[in-house]
């Protein structure tokens, strides 16, 4: 699953008394070696850390995430001494809202509400733009060293938009379906491959109601597909661009809708609804963000052993989620302090487990030691993805929100 999410800015000057400000004034970069005036090492950074309460604005969906973020809840209790409220929100968008308030009141650095929060996309790309950031601080962190950049590139670029070390990579999604192979043994492997299923078999597939996040990644995974410029999505989008490259994407899309579950004339609100029709056999098919939720919903009895999960061969889209810190957070250094603590191969063996959670790593394992690469083995399980596919970029995330206006115009009443 991938989730809702973006974030950044500024630097710490941190004193010998000044530990208890510590996280307020100026911002501070953290760095695991001896830094330039006015910017302290790591273990300054965790000294400011201990006893602080870091407030997460994280989504609160999911049980099983719940469960994951008190577990590193106790860890960084038990570790370090910090508290770590995990604060549930719906739409990480509303936390975009309430920092850009707090600036427009003049609540400067260490006066905010936010220590840290879920985020990726446009909410970053928002945050970022608007400097309503701290940082840059994400590469500086010591387990920043583990994480994989050169196969995953966007743990670098949140929806083509450079991180520049405002926000730390937290876990990876990419554009999967999954079907019960009994009753669908020849799987799909592109866009137009879907159309002529749905066109063979009218009223078993169907995608969620945009601007639901898997409907809007189903729309943009056709948009990737069909583009004639695939280069032109990593740009913001213009008007003439958006004419230009997402005229095939409607043609596809007027051309599936007649053939969808109910004719088209309605959508699921949510892919876990499109999830549930396809585990009761009215679709056939059901989409996903996270290559290991079938999985997951295989070990939690909820789908056959039967069902398999594929991507597309030339590739679906895929990106990172991370962590970010407002540039007036209360606690900055104890935010660096838990996001470095998730990147841990622990932490993140823990959440790549299905059993825990199943939200695939961005760490290298090879940067592992031996000890540490076996926490991540937990052998072949039902529902996995065989043939994991190449990784497409986002569409740059200033096309999201045009994508979903365009969409609800056009096929939403």
């Amino acid at each position: 699953m991938s989730l809702p999410p973006h974030l950044r800015r500024r630097h710490l000057l941190l004193g010998a008394s000044a530990l208890l400000v510590g996280a307020r004034a100026n911002a501070q970069t953290a760095s695991t070696t001896a830094s330039p005036a006015g910017v302290t090492t790591w273990p300054t950074i965790e000294q400011a850390a201990r006893g602080r309460t870091v407030y997460w604005n994280a989504w609160g969906g999911s049980e099983q995430t719940n469960t994951y973020i008190q577990w590193v809840a106790e860890r960084v209790q038990g570790l370090h001494g910090i508290r770590l409220q995990h604060v549930k929100v719906s739409d990480t968008a509303d936390v975009v809202k309430r920092v850009r308030a707090e600036k427009a009141a003049g609540r400067g650095p260490g006066q905010g509400t936010v220590d840290l929060v879920w985020i990726n996309g446009e909410n970053f790309a928002a945050m970022k733009r608007e400097g309503l950031l701290f940082g840059p601080w994400a590469e500086q962190l010591p387990n920043f060293r583990l994480v994989d950049v050169q196969g995953k590139p966007t743990v670098r670029n949140d929806f083509s938009v450079p991180t520049d070390g405002f926000e730390s990579p937290w876990g990876m999604a990419q554009f999967t379906l999954f079907a019960d192979a009994r009753r669908l043994p020849q799987r799909p492997q592109s866009m137009a491959a879907l159309l002529e299923l749905a066109r063979a078999q009218p009223g078993r597939i169907t995608y969620p109601r945009l601007p639901d996040f898997h409907g809007t990644t189903f729309a943009k995974q056709a948009l990737v597909e069909l583009a004639p410029d695939r280069s032109a999505l990593a740009k913001p989008a213009t008007e003439a661009a958006f004419a230009t490259q997402t005229a095939p994407l409607w043609r596809f899309l007027d051309a599936l809708r007649p053939h969808l579950w109910r004719g088209g004339r309605q959508f699921p609100q949510n892919a876990a609804a499109v999830r549930q029709m396809m585990a009761d056999g009215e679709l056939l098919l059901a989409l996903t963000f996270n290559p290991n939720e079938a999985a997951n919903e295989i070990a939690a009895g909820r789908l056959a052993d039967t069902t398999v999960s594929w991507q597309f061969e030339q590739g679906t889209i895929g990106n990172t989620h991370f962590v970010a810190i407002p540039y007036n957070a209360p606690q900055p250094a104890a935010a660096q302090v838990v996001a470095n603590a998730l990147l841990a191969p622990e932490a993140q063996a823990r959440k790549a487990d299905i059993t825990h959670w199943g939200d695939p790593t961005v760490l290298d394992l090879q940067r592992l030691s031996a000890s540490e690469r076996k926490l991540f083995d937990t052998g072949a399980r039902p529902g996995l993805v065989e043939r994991p596919a190449p990784t497409l970029p986002e569409p740059h995330a200033s096309w999201v929100e045009p994508i979903e206006r365009e969409w609800l115009r056009r096929y939403g009443s």
